[in-house]
């Protein structure tokens, strides 16, 4: 028998995205699970795209973030209360932060091989909704009363409850190594790296005013879907200047000398969903379905924030791309002069100038400001987690749709744990 052949990787394209309109957490989405928001952009996109009939998706990969036990198999449920056909297989996938661009990532994978012609993939998540833990000690007691042999056995074991075992273990915004926030983090960082106060709110007035002006242009009008009430980002302030951040006060970092992140550069806790239609361009034609762009080439990367160079910014919790892009443009045989757009998941203000900078000091051109997130990012949007990569994969591939001619787009997304996922995104 002679040996199979290693396939041919194929074009990824993506063809079209949807999601619901981003709103800060305890906000109209504060009833809303993730499989709610899910479907409700899987609908949307199935609808849009006509693909309700059998067969029509090779298979639907999402994830969130902060998932209830009621969120297991989350992807697949998702499916069976969707509009997408039913016999369409499912999987979830997390990669905190980066989990929407690693689904895309994964769903990609398979098309290239061949071993399925289109998928869905993205992510979602709900701050408002974030699950609650039982006390560990009460837990104890329950699992020990569960174990007793006889009733006066369980008896005893739950005579031990005090009001105390009663209060929740509430999900706290820390690292597991360190305890410290990813703003906490965030703020160490901007340190090391010199970033400044007027830096950073530059960056964020801006993200809102082109945020805003995108929407003005009628931009998302394929890629919004209106959502209990909402029709834009409930983040989104049109009116942001550098002036307005001036007068917030610091919110991380308050022991430093001068602190620099406030509220306003850095990115709320956020509702919402989104998803990615990819395919290879064979299943595209048939359907008459146009190619938006090609995602052409992806990497990630990981950083020792713990034990690592974090003090002098190196090993910065949310600095892996700072190693993933320059190891991908190497492989792609690219320079950053050859990217017309550039998106940066905007965790923090700080970040995103810490980024750039570290780009530039391993060799990188400098990325020039009015090709960076050109209709905002999230400190505009919101973020929420899962979300967020599928949103700019989307956005991104609309942009370069746009263009006349030929394009290319980076994408950066920092991520929890001290990862990164990025990307590559063509129209030739």
């Amino acid at each position: 028998m002679s040996p199979l052949k290693p396939p041919v990787a194929r074009r990824v394209a993506i063809v079209a995205g949807a999601r619901v309109p981003f709103a800060r957490s305890d906000g109209p989405y504060a009833t809303a699970s993730n499989q709610d928001m899910l479907t409700a952009v899987l609908d949307a996109l199935v609808e849009r795209q006509g693909l309700q009939g059998p067969g029509a998706v090779g298979e639907f990969v999402a994830g969130a973030v902060l998932k209830h036990s009621r969120d297991f198999n989350l992807a697949r449920e998702t499916v069976l209360g969707s509009k997408l056909d039913p016999r369409t297989p499912a999987y979830d996938i997390q990669q905190a932060c980066g989990t929407g661009l690693q689904a895309v990532i994964a769903a990609a994978n398979k098309i290239a091989l061949g071993q399925t012609e289109s998928a869905i993939a993205g992510g979602a998540d709900t701050a408002s909704d974030a699950p609650l833990g039982v006390n560990d000690d009460l837990r104890r007691i329950l699992l020990e009363a569960r174990r007793a042999k006889s009733a006066g056995g369980r008896l005893k074991a739950l005579a031990r409850i005090r009001p105390t075992h009663l209060v929740p273990d509430i999900p706290r915004n820390a690292e597991p190594r360190t305890g410290l926030s990813m703003g906490e983090h965030a703020a160490v960082t901007a340190r090391a790296w010199g970033v400044t106060r007027e830096d950073q709110d530059e960056l964020a007035a801006t993200s809102h005013q082109r945020l805003a002006a995108a929407y003005e242009r009628g931009f998302f009008g394929e890629l919004v879907v209106p959502f209990r009430g909402l029709a834009r980002d409930q983040n989104l302030r049109p009116d942001s200047s550098v002036g307005k951040l001036a007068s917030l006060k610091p919110v991380f970092g308050l022991k430093d000398p001068e602190p620099t992140m406030t509220a306003g550069n850095s990115t709320p806790l956020t509702d919402g969903a989104a998803v990615v239609l990819l395919a290879s361009e064979e299943w595209a034609r048939a359907r008459g379905l146009e190619v938006l762009a090609y995602l052409t080439a992806y990497e990630t990367a990981a950083v020792d924030f713990v034990q690592g160079d974090v003090v002098q910014g190196e090993d910065g919790l949310l600095m892996a791309p700072a190693y993933a892009v320059p190891r991908m443009l190497e492989r792609a045989g690219l320079g950053m002069a050859d990217f017309d757009l550039v998106e940066i998941h905007e965790a923090f203000a700080s970040q995103v100038l810490a980024t750039l900078a570290a780009w530039e000091k391993q060799g990188l051109a400098p990325v020039d400001r009015a090709r960076l997130n050109v209709t905002g990012s999230s400190l505009a949007t919101g973020h929420p987690f899962a979300a967020t990569g599928a949103r700019i994969v989307a956005t991104l591939a609309k942009l370069l749709a746009e263009r006349d001619g030929p394009g290319r787009g980076l994408i950066s997304v920092c991520a929890a744990g001290g990862q990164g996922v990025t990307a590559i995104l063509e129209r030739p």
